[in-house]
């Protein structure tokens, strides 16, 4: 006997809607022990005349378009127009749902939720400490909704997984009053990968999740650490927003909040101009003009002292998160690197291991320097703890979520 929605679909759609930009992946669940990738795609330059659409069917070659795509509306009309030529279309009886990545879902949710009216209100009253993601967001649910109001529509928040934290770590230190007046907590982001990547960390160990403690390092464009112990996170390094913590691409990570005020005391800049500042001109495009860490690498070598100078900083910083996190954890089975940066960078994960063999961390040269698309262990064997490389897989993670969220619902029946 199997389980399957009252449609009697096992595919679910996963939609990432920025504000330029839609990125999409159809996935069947029929597996929910790994699901698979019918297609993936992207619309991008969402607004202007030179907006371009890239879609790739499973065991197909990628096809693409430019043109105007005006708005949300269009891009997901012309995504269902392109899943139709594949056989694929929204109006299949083949799609159970529809999962959104959602930025910042504050404290009340804690989980993959059923998008209502209510589930609209909450994510729009939370535009204030998410004002770069969460109306995107919503204008992907909204696009979507209109298009198949019959299907469930669930949100999966990237500060859910974040929410086990304990108060010690997810308050600031400022006025109680105030900062519940404002929601002035930590957050943290990147919550889908941090959630995958734990758990697939346990498993290429051959242990159950709750029997594990992992520092997991998120290193793209954007970057961000957590402690996750026994499954859960009880700390992680971005904050309110997804500006604090480590040295990013654009982003400038933790500094001393005094800065602020001083820009705009002695610099006479705005509080616009800061924000920028820190969110775009930052962090290694700020130290060094380049937020590509192979270029970066790149220049290191050749002997460019600048970017010497950026690459030394950025791995101090995540040195320093390293540190923390082992004495937050107490034990430290496993070390995982994952994202665009730490799949890839051999050099970085061995420069923010080197010189910690003392805790029991260490990278084996050969194998971190071989390249490679699985989950794969870079650590000497017999070693204290584990490095792992680990793939992210933020859509499959939010297909999961949801497809398992629908079937938990009750929207089902067995066969």
């Amino acid at each position: 006997m199997s389980v399957r929605p009252v449609s009697g679909g096992t595919r679910v759609l996963v939609l990432n809607s920025g504000s330029s930009s839609v990125k999409y992946q159809l996935i069947d669940m029929t597996d929910m022990r790994g699901g698979e990738r019918l297609a993936v795609g992207l619309v991008e330059r969402i607004g202007e005349d030179t907006s371009r659409l890239t879609h790739t069917p499973a065991g197909g070659e990628s096809r693409g378009w430019s043109g105007a795509v005006p708005d949300h509306d269009a891009a997901l009309k012309a995504v269902a127009a392109e899943l139709a030529k594949d056989g694929l279309g929204l109006d299949s009886p083949e799609l159970a749902a529809i999962g959104h990545r959602v930025v910042h879902g504050g404290k009340h949710f804690t989980e993959p939720t059923v998008i209502d009216d209510a589930v609209l209100a909450e994510i729009e009253r939370l535009i204030p400490v998410a004002p770069l993601h969460n109306p995107a967001n919503l204008t992907g649910i909204r696009t979507a909704q209109a298009l198949r109001p019959d299907l469930p529509q669930v949100a999966v928040f990237d500060t859910a997984f974040h929410t086990t934290m304990p108060e010690a770590a997810a308050r600031y230190a400022i006025d109680v009053e105030t900062a519940d007046a404002h929601r002035i907590r930590r957050y943290g982001f990147h919550g889908t990968s941090h959630a995958y990547v734990s758990r697939e960390t346990a498993r290429l160990l051959g242990r159950a999740p709750e029997d594990v403690n992992v520092i997991v390092l998120h290193l793209g464009n954007g970057a961000s650490a957590s402690a996750v112990r026994g499954g859960r996170c009880v700390d992680t390094s971005m904050g309110l927003t997804p500006l604090e913590g480590l040295v990013m691409g654009t982003r400038s990570g933790d500094m001393d909040p005094a800065v602020i005020f001083h820009l705009m005391r002695v610099g006479e800049m705005s509080a616009d101009e800061i924000d920028t500042l820190l969110n775009k001109r930052s962090g290694l495009i700020g130290l060094c003009g380049d937020n590509d860490m192979r270029e970066i690498r790149r220049r290191v070598d050749a002997g460019d002292e600048r970017a010497r100078l950026a690459f030394d900083i950025y791995i101090h910083r995540l040195k320093k998160y390293i540190g923390a996190y082992y004495a937050v954890l107490g034990r430290v089975d496993a070390v995982a690197f994952t994202a665009g940066v730490g799949e890839n960078s051999a050099p970085v994960r061995a420069a923010a291991l080197a010189g910690l063999d003392g805790l029991g961390l260490a990278v084996d040269g050969e194998l971190n320097a071989v390249r490679g698309d699985g989950a794969r262990l870079v650590s000497p064997a017999g070693a204290r703890v584990a490095v792992a490389v680990v793939p992210t897989d933020e859509e499959m993670e939010i297909a999961t979520q949801t497809y398992a969220l629908v079937i938990e619902s009750g929207n089902l029946h067995l066969t």
